[in-house]
């Protein structure tokens, strides 16, 4: 009993101690002295009787600026039909097949057209769901509280996604069209599947840690992580549907045709019906927080272990403006990631830094410039959309019209308008075709990059979920 109290006495005055930091608690006097300079007036009430009786987002709704309003665009490419993810984080995807979908869509002369995002979901699971056991087996050594296996464990698999994602399934497994592999409700509401599948995995990462502590070398781990991968393979096919690895393709045109049934492989598919070369596709970013025109690469964020991890060039706002620009004028649809969370009007489907007044109503000034947005953790990566037109004054952009992926009901009948002010604080990265690119910034993808580790800013910025 001794020995027990005497441990008590030591470890009382050492949390006392840190309660009694000087300063540091909202002591009664700092309450007071806080409410004594703070008193409501009778504008204040007014003010906040209108705040608790309504949305806040009607309240700040800038009326100034909507009358100045207009969806009117100087160039526009021409496409049909908006595609929908629902309840899933496959905006990457949605965005990356968009950008593709015009072409097909012109070439056949057809009324509208959709790839199959469940195909390449599908594969886009399995390989992150082999990721996450590759990396589990060379990380076998590593203490559990290690900053990157902590970063795998959090998510074994999940839905968002980098461009490079896209080119990497495309390049491995082709695609196919809807109709070959349409949509689930597991594909549209994925979050159940992806809990049970990274139990599973983590079940498996106890495993494979306990053999290799137990002395198994990396080949009879690896075997054992193939009898591991079929049980995901089985649990993706009873969600999602199994991927056809030959299909029937016919449809409709415009004018009523219809084409002779052809079979198809996907990479067949892709190769005649889309029939571009995806690589020729480099990845541009935005971040005031790295150096400009230098080549960055994300390291261990790849969805195929085979595959490079993302690389891109860091450059400046209006470069990126300019390359966007050129692209869309050309008729090339842009994929980008940004931030859609902020200043956003749903109703009315804009995007513009000036469409809700917050700091007037509440009295308050918020200045963050982009890089301290991103440092402070104000703004990130979150959802991928593709550029389909551009309103131009003197050569310069006024507004970006946005094609998203949650369907009609979203924004103005599946579109945003974008104000080229918001782009330049909440857009982080464009994909833009090389033929695009002046001499000197194709000269930087030749370049070696700086490596950044997984938890870098820039990693989370790109990725749209």
């Amino acid at each position: 009993m001794k020995r027990i109290f005497s441990v008590i006495c030591i470890i009382v005055p050492l949390f006392s101690f840190a309660r009694d930091i000087p300063g540091s608690a909202l002591t009664t006097d700092i309450i007071k002295d806080i409410q004594s300079g703070m008193k409501p007036g009778p504008e204040d009430y007014a003010i906040m009787n209108a705040i608790v009786n309504n949305k806040l987002t009607d309240l700040c709704l800038n009326h100034r600026f909507l009358a100045r309003h207009n969806n009117l665009f100087t160039h526009k490419i021409k496409t049909r039909g908006i595609t929908d993810q629902k309840r899933s984080g496959r905006c990457w995807l949605f965005a990356g097949l968009n950008v593709l979908r015009p072409r097909v869509i012109k070439k056949y002369n057809l009324k509208n057209f959709e790839f199959s995002q469940t195909y390449l979901f599908f594969w886009d699971k399995l390989e992150k769901a082999n990721r996450f056991l590759e990396f589990i087996i060379d990380s076998r050594d590593r203490n559990l509280l290690d900053r990157e296996l902590s970063l795998f464990l959090d998510r074994p698999v999940f839905d968002g996604g980098y461009w490079s994602y896209v080119v990497n399934l495309i390049d491995k497994y082709g695609v196919v069209p809807r109709s070959a592999m349409p949509e689930t409700y597991n594909s549209n509401n994925s979050w159940v599947m992806n809990r049970i599948i990274s139990q599973k995995l983590r079940e498996d990462a106890v495993i494979l840690r306990k053999l290799a502590k137990d002395g198994a070398g990396t080949d009879i781990l690896r075997q054992k992580k193939v009898g591991m991968l079929k049980t995901i393979y089985r649990i993706l096919i009873l969600n999602l549907g199994e991927p056809p690895s030959r299909f029937i393709w016919r449809y409709e045109d415009k004018d009523g045709n219809i084409s002779p049934p052809e079979s198809y492989t996907p990479k067949k598919f892709y190769q005649d019906v889309v029939g571009i070369d995806i690589k020729d596709y480099v990845a541009i970013f935005n971040y005031p927080g790295k150096e400009f025109n230098r080549l960055y690469q994300c390291d261990n964020v790849r969805n195929i272990v085979e595959c490079a991890d993302p690389v891109y060039a860091n450059l400046d706002i209006k470069i990126m403006e300019e390359l966007t620009m050129k692209s869309v004028l050309d008729d090339e649809p842009v994929w980008f990631a940004c931030d859609i969370i902020k200043d956003r009007d749903s109703k009315n489907g804009i995007l513009s830094p000036r469409i809700f007044d917050y700091q007037s109503l509440y009295k308050i000034t918020i200045v963050l410039n982009k890089e301290e947005r991103i440092l402070f953790h104000e703004s990130g990566g979150n959802h991928a959309m593709v550029f389909m037109g551009v309103d131009i004054k003197k050569d310069k952009p006024v507004k970006w019209w946005v094609e998203d992926s949650h369907g009609k009901k979203k924004g103005d009948n599946g579109h945003w308008v974008m104000y080229n002010d918001w782009f330049d604080e909440y857009v982080y990265a464009v994909i833009i075709n090389k033929r695009y690119l002046p001499k000197r910034i194709r000269d930087i993808f030749k370049e070696k990059p700086t490596h950044l580790p997984p938890w870098d800013p820039m990693a989370t910025l790109l990725r749209g979920e």
